[in-house]
């Protein structure tokens, strides 16, 4: 029986995922071995659970139906055993997390440190990327994410104070091109953009005007675009032209003159970071350690 679990367990994470690379990885095993698993499990039910194209895998409608009615099963019951760590002398188990690049290595890697030295038998899986991740979908435990508004079945509980943006640029950029003093002579810079996963778009600059009534929304044909914003530091760090960043991200940098602040009058806030997870997961005695770990403290 434990097999046929394991087995219905690996159709699941192929069905969500839509890739065998994905849920292989996942999983822990390679291709072939999974691919064999879901070969051996549609032999055993007679039935075809998965449509196999070079391009892409989804599930039959049969495949769709045992998805439907397995899948919370086979959650329930992961849950059920993770649940029993709590009765044990140090809690055991696994967390995978889901969050920006800014939040996981600055705001909160001394707290997951802490974590992880406090439960060495909790292994933590920690990927970042910039988009919405999909947690259920792609089987991470937990998503960190800026503001609060979440699917309904989600819970959010923050995990940072406002994020506060700069704009930076070297003294040798500065002293060589000059001082925009207004969002609208960035125009006239070379500018160091961010493409993010989403749509493939580039980050839009925000501002706040004077007024503090509105914001000032900046498109520019940036003289160059990375994917992460460590990139764009060390663009600006090496005079490449103006970025938009997290404080919190370069505030070394800031404080030893390496890079300078421009436009702070048009300084943007935004709401801190949440992070979010299904409401069944609530109960679980490993996420009650992970919450209280990442919380804001009042």
């Amino acid at each position: 029986m434990a097999e046929n679990l394991n087995d219905l367990r690996a159709f699941i994470v192929v069905a969500q995922t839509g890739s065998f690379t994905k849920a292989a990885g996942q999983l822990g095993v390679s291709q072939s071995a999974l691919s064999y698993t879901i070969k051996m499990l549609e032999q055993r039910l007679g039935m075809k659970l998965l449509n196999r194209t070079t391009r892409s895998i989804a599930p039959t409608q049969e495949g769709e139906q045992l998805l439907r009615d397995i899948e919370p099963l086979i959650t329930g019951i992961e849950q059920k055993l993770s649940d029993l760590n709590e009765f044990r002398d140090s809690p055991q188990g696994r967390l995978r997390i889901n969050g920006t690049e800014h939040v996981i290595s600055v705001l909160l890697w001394d707290k997951l440190v802490k974590f992880a030295q406090d439960y060495p038998n909790i292994q933590l899986e920690l990927t970042t990327d910039y988009a919405f991740a999909d947690i259920v979908k792609d089987r991470y435990d937990v998503g960190i994410r800026l503001g609060s508004l979440v699917d309904k079945d989600m819970i959010a509980v923050q995990v940072s104070d406002d994020l506060q943006m700069v704009t930076v640029a070297s003294p040798d950029y500065l002293q060589t091109h000059g001082t925009p003093a207004t969002p609208d002579e960035l125009h006239q810079h070379q500018c160091i953009g961010m493409r993010l996963p989403t749509h493939e778009q580039i980050m839009t600059w925000e501002f706040r005007d004077q007024s503090q009534q509105n914001s000032i929304h900046f498109r520019h044909e940036f003289s160059l675009v990375v994917s992460h914003a460590r990139l764009q530091v060390k663009a600006a760090l090496a005079g490449l032209g103006v970025a938009w960043l997290p404080k919190a991200m370069i505030e070394s940098e800031i404080q030893q003159g390496d890079l300078v602040t421009i436009l702070e009058d048009f300084e943007m806030s935004y709401s801190g970071y949440y992070m979010y997870y299904p409401s069944r997961r609530e109960s679980s005695p490993l996420f009650r350690l992970l919450v209280d770990a990442l919380r804001l403290s009042s």
